[in-house]
């Protein structure tokens, strides 16, 4: 009798273990953005980018038996330059989907950070980019992703506060500001639009970036000389840490879907 306790004891500790192991995801994620995606304002982007920490952060979660990034963030860009039709940032980002659509093993996730250089006065190429345009622009980014890997999950991130003084290369300032909180609605009725033609492959991050970096500006953004006073646009090192921390909610959200 204590042996045959012992036998079942031992299988079950084998099947939890198996299941475990079986349950384990392997995750590829192509990140697009601008410069803050890209981390091109900190010292070591390759090593403290935003998508740097978010892999690192996942890596360390027990639901992932292993995570591989691509960083197809890109400096001052908008979603003008990501269009197919422009034939600029797209093609970079199906060579890095590619290059893990080969694992056929892994989910690939595409993680959206756009919207920042689209809400600007002047400067960024189609600034400044109306809330209409912007969901029309995003939903063909989108659509063409979906054409293209068809089994792919895709988390649209919400872009983050900047200070309503920003103003460098570009001009951004208060108007910007306000542009880039419009921009929101626009993205709430995407995710429910795609949530009914295509359920379980378009999902909505966290809107606590805004108000988290406002709050917490001097701690979290780099101080910026510009042509109206020090302006916070651009996270720093542990900034860049939080924001992933941030990104990682919708990931792990549609991962576990």
């Amino acid at each position: 009798m204590k042996l045959s306790i012992k036998c079942l004891l031992v299988f079950l500790l084998f099947a939890v273990s198996s299941f475990s192991l079986t349950t384990r995801k392997k995750v590829n994620i192509v990140f697009l953005g601008d410069s803050i995606t890209e981390g091109s304002a900190l010292l070591n982007p390759l090593k403290d980018a935003p998508p740097v920490f978010a892999g690192k952060l996942l890596r360390t979660k027990k639901s992932f038996s292993a995570v591989q990034i691509a960083n197809n963030g890109y400096s001052g860009h908008t979603t003008l330059d990501f269009l197919p039709a422009t034939n600029t940032d797209f093609p970079l980002v199906i060579a890095s989907a590619n290059a893990f659509a080969q694992d056929t093993e892994a989910t690939l996730v595409f993680s959206i950070m756009l919207g920042t250089n689209d809400s600007a006065i002047f400067g960024p190429n189609g600034s400044p980019v109306s809330p209409a345009d912007y969901k029309k622009n995003m939903q063909v980014i989108i659509d063409n992703l979906l054409h293209e890997f068809p089994q792919a999950k895709i988390i649209i991130q919400y872009p983050i506060w900047y200070s309503p003084n920003t103003h460098n290369g570009a001009r951004y300032l208060q108007e910007g500001l306000d542009r880039l909180e419009s921009y929101y609605p626009q993205l709430d009725e995407l995710v429910r639009e795609y949530n009914s033609a295509y359920p379980q492959r378009v999902y909505a991050g966290s809107k606590s970036g805004f108000d988290y970096f406002r709050k917490k500006k001097e701690a979290l953004l780099i101080p910026e000389k510009g042509n109206s006073g020090t302006f916070y646009l651009h996270p720093n090192e542990k900034g860049s840490e939080e924001l992933a921390k941030i990104w990682v909610k919708g990931i792990e959200k549609a991962i576990k879907d």
